[in-house]
């Protein structure tokens, strides 16, 4: 994804439920520009409900999926999945989970007020972290926010590594 995202005029898209992908996939071909749809592997098999209306989920706003004060997690696909496990067994704290479901543009207004009440911001990238969207996440938080965070912005992805193609080996 970081590969797309790198080029100018290409929209990027990572749904993480069946509501997403629908409604990702209506707004990109209604869009009139380029859209990389990544659908990973590791979502197939969630279920969850669908409408049967085309609406489309406009290219670039996120969704907040839990309400918190404490932390504000930002993630996408299949990690927004993982996440909400996490904060289910961690009913000590108060997290604000942000569903990206676009890393380019992503919802920078979104990411900005939930940090700006929380103070700490942690990034979960799907991807390798060196260069990866959760480094311009941070980056761009970072330098705004600074003054108003209280500790360091975090990121969690791959390891500088290559990934097998094999699910059991990953």
């Amino acid at each position: 994804q970081s590969f797309f995202m790198h080029v100018p005029g290409i929209k990027v898209v990572m749904p993480a439920t069946p509501e997403d992908a629908k409604g990702l996939m209506v707004g990109a071909i209604y869009d009139n520009n380029p859209v990389m749809f990544i659908d990973d592997r590791w979502c197939y098999e969630t279920i969850g409900s669908v409408s049967e209306e085309l609406e489309p989920i406009p290219i670039g706003t996120a969704k907040i999926i839990t309400e918190g004060e404490d932390l504000t997690i930002v993630a996408s696909s299949y990690l927004v999945n993982e996440a909400v496990k996490s904060i289910e067994l961690n009913s000590s704290s108060s997290i604000e989970l942000i569903n990206l479901r676009t890393i380019k543009p992503w919802d920078k207004e979104l990411v900005i007020k939930s940090v700006e009440k929380t103070g700490r911001l942690l990034v979960l990238d799907t991807g390798w972290l060196n260069g990866g969207f959760s480094a311009e996440i941070a980056a761009y938080i970072g330098s705004r926010l600074h003054h108003k965070l209280d500790s360091p912005i975090l990121r969690v992805g791959l390891p500088n590594s290559p990934a097998p193609c094999a699910r059991t080996l990953e």
